[in-house]
Formats: C-alpha cells, structure tokens, sequence
C-alpha cells in the first residue's frame, strides 16, 4: 500500500541533497509591476512570491535553506532593500526552510495558526524555534503596503490543513502556494490536514476569483492563468471519479493500482515526486477514509 506520510519531508530532504551538487541560482519572473515569482533557475526549490517597492518588501514562501543565500541576493538586487515581512502558504519544508535565517535577520513571518501549531511541534521545516511565524490569523489578513491591497486567506482542509493563497487585487495576481501544481500530480498530505474535496474546492475557489487576464504563481510549475487551474481541477475531478468508480465496486488498493484508472493522465501529469501510482492511492486513501 503506497503511504504518503512522510512525502513532505521526503521531498525537502531529496531537494536539499540535491542542492548540495547544483548551483541554487533564483530566476524571478515578473507577473505584474513591482510583483514577482522567483523559482530555482535550474527547477530547484519551490515557486515564491515577492512584492517590492517604496514601502516594504513580503515574500511569499522562502524556499529552502539551501538557497536562502542566493534568495537574499536575488531579492536586495530587485527590492533594493531586505526582506520586512514573510508569508508561509503551509508548512512543507520546501516553502518554510529559509524562515529561521530570513527572521533572524528581520523579518516577520506570517501564518495561518495550524502553520505554527504544526511548526511548534516540528519546528525543523522552518530552521528551527527562530523560524516559527510570529503574526497568525484564523481566516484573513490584508496587507496594504507599495500601493498594493494583498488579501491572504485561508483555504481548509485542502493541500494541508494551514493552507494560504495571496491575491494582489490591484495588480491582479494570486500566488496559489501548493493549491496548484502546474500541468503536475498535486501533492495531497492528508496526513497533514489536506483532503482531496478541500484540494478541489479551494481551486475553485481561486478561479472563482480569476479572469482571463489572472497571472497565477503556483506552488510548482511554470507561471499560470486561469485556464491551467481550470485544466487541474477538470483532472483531479475526474481522476476522483474513475477511482471512486473502482472503490464502489469494492476493490482492494492494490486492485485499483492493478487497474491503473489514470493511464490516461500519465504522459501529461505524472512526475518525480507525484507519479501516476502515488496519486491513484491517494485517491483512493481520500475516499476510502470517508
């Protein structure tokens, strides 16, 4: 039976051995003026979020620790300043690593309560006690700062239990964090408060707020609109459906595998971490849990 338990840690600590072979360079991207996404130039690391200007600069996500250093360059060279504020879109290790070193030098960080809840317990996604969020909110928080209106919200029971998106209304860009995996398998944690109905939801959520001119970041992958979010809801609904199908008829896990349902999905979606195996028990995990 595939278990995806320790599936968060598992890709930070595969993530960080790699860094220590290749050059963590950031390539920043920008979404709209003074609003960026900044990945690993060669696919390492997750996707971020940085708004920069007169005022102050937020971060959203911080990567690994691995590449905090050349995230702090990155960012002095656009903002021309230090990081103020953070924005952690859950707890994986992969969003969070850079929180305890970024804090230490000054910045506040910004949660959902179950980030830190979780992060107390574990604080070794995020560097340690330093890293912990310091400012947590239970539903929203807005940040008005460059001229900017950034509505952070919570999205339950989804990619995790902490899970939050940001949406720049003026600049019409909503950074997704881990609520889409771009033309990938979506890691789901249940293990870690996610479910498969809150996946969807939460995505639907976000097109809901979407036009066709919505500049999407998301967790993984390359830049996005509203059109690719749809694209992953219509496959995650469907994957649900065919695998449902099998389960009503009572067949074990392994007979579900056996009968590989998501074929069809394999060559466009199915990648190192999420393959086309892991995502079937997934689902079946979510739907036989309920």
């Amino acid at each position: 039976m595939t278990r995806i338990l320790l599936a968060g840690a598992l890709l930070a600590t595969a993530a960080t051995a790699l860094a220590q072979d290749i050059a963590t360079e950031i390539k920043a991207t920008e979404a709209a003026p003074g609003v960026y996404m900044l990945e690993g130039a060669n696919g390492f690391s997750s996707n971020m979020g940085l708004l920069v200007g007169d005022e102050h600069v937020v971060l959203i996500d911080d990567g690994m620790a691995p590449i905090t250093a050349d995230l702090v360059a990155t960012v002095d060279e656009l903002a021309g300043s230090s990081i103020d504020f953070i924005v952690n879109t859950h707890v994986h290790g992969d969003h969070v690593g850079s929180n305890a070193t970024l804090a230490e030098n000054g910045a506040v960080i910004f949660a959902h309560d179950n980030i830190r809840k979780r992060l107390v317990e574990a604080p070794d996604p995020a560097g340690g006690t330093a890293g912990l969020p310091v400012v947590t909110f239970a539903d929203a928080v807005t940040f008005h700062v460059n001229g900017q209106e950034a509505y952070v919200f919570h999205i339950a029971k989804a990619h995790t239990d902490g899970d939050a998106a940001i949406h720049f209304r003026g600049a019409n860009v909503i950074v997704a964090g881990d609520l889409h995996f771009n033309h990938l398998f979506p890691f789901i944690d249940l293990d870690s408060g996610g479910s498969v109905r809150g996946f969807i939801a939460g995505q639907r959520r976000i097109i809901e707020m979407a036009d066709e001119g919505t500049v999407i970041i998301p967790g993984h992958g390359p830049v996005a609109n509203r059109d690719d979010l749809q694209a992953a809801v219509d496959m995650l609904v469907d994957a649900e459906a065919r695998v449902e199908a099998l389960v009503l008829e009572g067949k074990t896990e392994e007979e579900v595998l056996a009968a590989n349902p998501l074929a069809d999905y394999h060559e466009a979606w199915n990648w190192g971490f999420i393959t086309t195996e892991i995502m079937t028990s997934t689902l079946y995990r979510s739907l036989t849990a309920e």
